[in-house]
């Protein structure tokens, strides 16, 4: 990539992160453009979609995710890392509004650009369940889909103000329901 193609899809990205944390998923393309000085069409050569767009502003985070189950996985107990990587799941998916939206329909299609980083976070997050319930501290009737259902559930709740100050009680009763010991405060101390 030329420097001056460089230099405005780091621009663009960097725009678009604020424009979507001011306004969600539904943020228009037109004013990230507008607000980074390009034309729509600069925007639109990096960014031919809406789902390439937010692939590229997402990428980081769910590298970021995946990675950090990798690590819980071999620094702490199945429960706890489940637990831990649970949490920083749904303070991603509450960063941006609507991006609960994005992620639950692209997991799903294959054809969609975040499609592979979704599908590797609920790789992540399987593992981590499965070493859970392996260990008997983790429900077995659950699977990776109900884990990635909840988080966005929560992460989404954790949005509407009228939810926002129960966020952490909200949090310890699901948790509380993907766990099979109810050993709840041992939990908390390590989230």
């Amino acid at each position: 990539m030329r420097a001056d193609a460089q230099k405005n899809y780091c621009l663009l990205l960097a725009v678009a992160r604020e424009v979507v944390t001011e306004h969600g998923a539904d943020a228009s393309m037109r004013d990230i453009a507008r607000r980074a000085g390009v034309g729509l069409a600069t925007l639109l050569r990096h960014f031919p979609t809406r789902e390439t767009l937010f692939e590229a502003l997402l990428r980081d985070n769910l590298e970021a995710l995946t990675h950090k189950a990798g690590e819980l996985e071999t620094s702490s107990p199945p429960d706890e890392a489940l637990v831990s990587w649970f949490r920083v799941g749904v303070a991603f998916v509450n960063s941006y509004s609507g991006v609960v939206a994005l992620m639950a329909s692209a997991h799903a299609d294959p054809d969609s650009a975040l499609y592979a980083p979704c599908k590797a976070v609920r790789s992540a997050g399987a593992r981590l369940l499965h070493s859970a319930q392996a260990e008997g501290t983790a429900r077995p009737d659950m699977d990776a889909d109900d884990l990635f259902a909840l988080m966005s559930a929560l992460g989404w709740l954790a949005g509407q103000p009228g939810f926002a100050p129960r966020g952490e009680h909200l949090f310890h009763i699901i948790t509380g329901a993907i766990l099979t010991n109810h050993a709840g405060n041992a939990i908390k101390k390590a989230t």
